[in-house]
This record gives structure tokens, sequence and C-alpha cells, in this order.
């Protein structure tokens, strides 16, 4: 997918004649036809180079039921998950964001900090995921403050750079803004709802132009699917100075107890966006044991929000130095593993004990 379109770019190129001369003057060191096809591949890359959006992979972890925050010995048919890999990124992520026309970069945790630099100014955005590890300490929580500083610093000097966080990366977005864990527990595992939307919220970005139809079916049907034991009420954005200045609450909900909740918010000043629900379920999470909305009107939704990302992430200017790291940095040279007992039921499984220095 190239920056103005990736066709469009690809027609309206041209290899100027010097180079054409260059090239075939070059006696038997390379086929002049490979000669043109190499040149023309890398001035598609530097004029139509992929937007790359990166997803923070996690830690393995099993969360509790019964526990909420612990994490309990996992039965064994989830048990050789753990010999698969020590982190995932849930494909359906990967999907989502594909839908959209981008090309994903897994965003390892435990590396250094050089590793993280670079691959900032080489994407276009990234994505927290949900999950189930702690937004304050664990590996995931720490990558993710090293990310949204980038992302902040970057944007105050005019380097546009979108961030999303989904059900876990909505809260840890509260913990990255506040320094804190706010969160109060929630009765809202497998429900899906309607977005109850907040006083002001069309003056947002993300609402501000939504089209009708999907504005309706938001607000009327059960196409929000939510999956999560913690919630941010109202009350305690209203009592963090650094959240109400922080944030824009765009929309509410309750959870089966009544207890009313953050659903989705949006940062004032940066591109920054949390939903609490999961809108990439209603197009790839098969589950049988999910009540998720799967309809044609459930297929918009998820779409809308789809490409309301990839288009922010469009107004990006990072790209990798060359089509080569680009290249080595996709999710693509990595195979998802289905697993049919598993909730996210296909993942992708990675060793931050493993050498990797694309930093390098």
């Amino acid at each position: 997918m190239g920056r103005g379109g990736t066709f469009l770019q690809m027609f309206n190129m041209g290899v100027r004649r010097n180079q054409l001369v260059q090239m075939f003057n070059m006696g038997e060191r390379m086929n002049p036809i490979t000669s043109v096809q190499h040149l023309v591949e890398e001035e598609l890359y530097f004029k139509c180079s992929t937007w790359g959006r990166g997803i923070l992979a996690q830690e393995l972890s099993f969360p509790s039921d019964d526990l909420p925050g612990e994490t309990f010995i996992p039965p064994s048919y989830l048990r050789h998950l753990e010999t698969l890999g020590d982190t995932y990124i849930p494909a359906n992520y990967v999907k989502w964001l594909e839908s959209a026309g981008a090309r994903v970069v897994p965003i390892r945790i435990k590396e250094p900090l050089e590793y993280y630099q670079k691959l900032f100014n080489s994407i276009n955005g990234v994505l927290f995921p949900g999950g189930g590890v702690d937004i304050l300490t664990s590996e995931f929580a720490k990558a993710a403050k090293i990310i949204y500083k980038l992302s902040l610093e970057a944007n105050d000097k005019g380097d546009y750079f979108p961030l999303w966080g989904t059900c876990q990366g909505f809260e840890l977005l509260t913990a990255l803004t506040t320094g804190q864990n706010l969160l109060a527990s929630a009765d809202a595992e497998n429900l899906p709802l309607p977005l109850d939307f907040s006083k002001g919220y069309r003056h947002s970005r993300l609402f501000a132009d939504v089209p009708k139809d999907i504005h309706n079916i938001l607000s009327t049907q059960n196409v929000t699917p939510n999956f999560h034991q913690f919630t941010l009420t109202p009350t305690n954005y209203s009592k963090s100075a650094d959240l109400k200045q922080f944030y824009r609450v765009l929309s509410t909900n309750k959870d089966r107890k009544g207890l009313e909740f953050i659903s989705t918010f949006e940062a004032y000043k940066y591109p920054i966006y949390g939903i609490q629900w999961h809108p990439e379920k209603n197009n790839y999470a098969w589950n049988p044991q999910y009540n998720v909305d799967h309809t044609a009107d459930g297929i918009k939704v998820s779409q809308y929000f789809a490409e309301f990302f990839v288009s922010e992430a469009r107004k990006s200017s990072h790209q990798f130095p060359s089509m080569e790291e680009e290249i080595d940095a996709l999710i693509d040279n990595f195979n998802p593993i289905f697993s049919k007992n598993h909730m996210f039921l296909e993942n992708y499984y990675f060793n931050y004990t493993n050498t990797y220095l694309y930093y390098n």
C-alpha cells in the first residue's frame, strides 16, 4: 500500500534516462532486464513505501476468572502454548489492520531503547492490543511506556504519529498517562453492547465524520464486544486531573451489574485513541462461546474503526531506510499458530530471549 495509492504511484513512475544508460553500460555485471526491475522496485519503494503499523507483543499469560489480575497454571490443553514462545500477538489484530490496507510489524518487548527508537522512526503508528498482563509492571507496559513517550515527543514537534489501544490497550493508555492503575473491577466479559455516546462526541476526530448508518448501528445494536474484567469509571476519570486534561470521553456503557464505564476516548491534543471493546472480533473471532455480532452491520462497524486508524497512520511520514529492512521487519516473516481450544484461536508467537538486532 503506497502513499497516495500504490497503483496510482506505480503507473505514474518512470525510469530516468541517465539511470538506464548506466545500467546498460554495466556489461556482464548485471542483466539489463534485472537492472530495470531492480531500479523500478527501488523507485517504487521510496515513492510508495507501505504504511507500517506496529503491534506490541506481550507476555504469554493466562488470566484467571476467579482472581482477576492473577494468573493460574494453565490446563493441559493450553499448556502446550508455552512451548511456542514466551510472547504473542493475537492474529485478529493483524488481520484487522491489514483489512484496511496496512502492513504489520511486530514490536518485541524487553529490547534496548535503541531498538524502539529505530523502529519508531520506521513505522507509522502503534496498536496496543488486548490481553491479560499488568499495565504497570509487565514488560509489555515497560515497552509501551517508551513508545508512548516517543509518540508524545514526535507529535509535539509536528511529527504525526498515532497510537491505538484496544481493551487492555485502552487500560494501558490510562496508566501511561497517569502513572497509576485507576481501574475498577467490572462484569463485562463476553458482553456485546451499543455505545452510549457522550456529550460533544461529534467534535471528536473519531466520530466527526462517522457515516449516518454506522452511527445508527453503533447507537442501537449490540455490535461492540466487551471482554474485560477491569475498567475506567467516569468517577475515577473525573478524580484524575491528568486524565481529564488529556482525554475526551466519547462514549460510556454499563456492565451487567449496572456499573458505568468509559468505553471510548481520544486525546485532545494527540492522535491517541482508546476503546474498551473489541472491533476486530466482529470480523475475526469465531469462538463458538463468544457472543459477537458477525452480521453485515457488525462488520461495517469493525471496518470503520480499522480504516480510521489506518487513515491516521497515513499522516505519518516515517518509513524504513530500505525495502530490505522493511521486508525483514514485517510479521509476514512469521507463521500464526491455530489453536482450536485457545480463546484467541490464532496467535503469532515469539521468544523475546532470542537475539533480535534490528536496531543495529
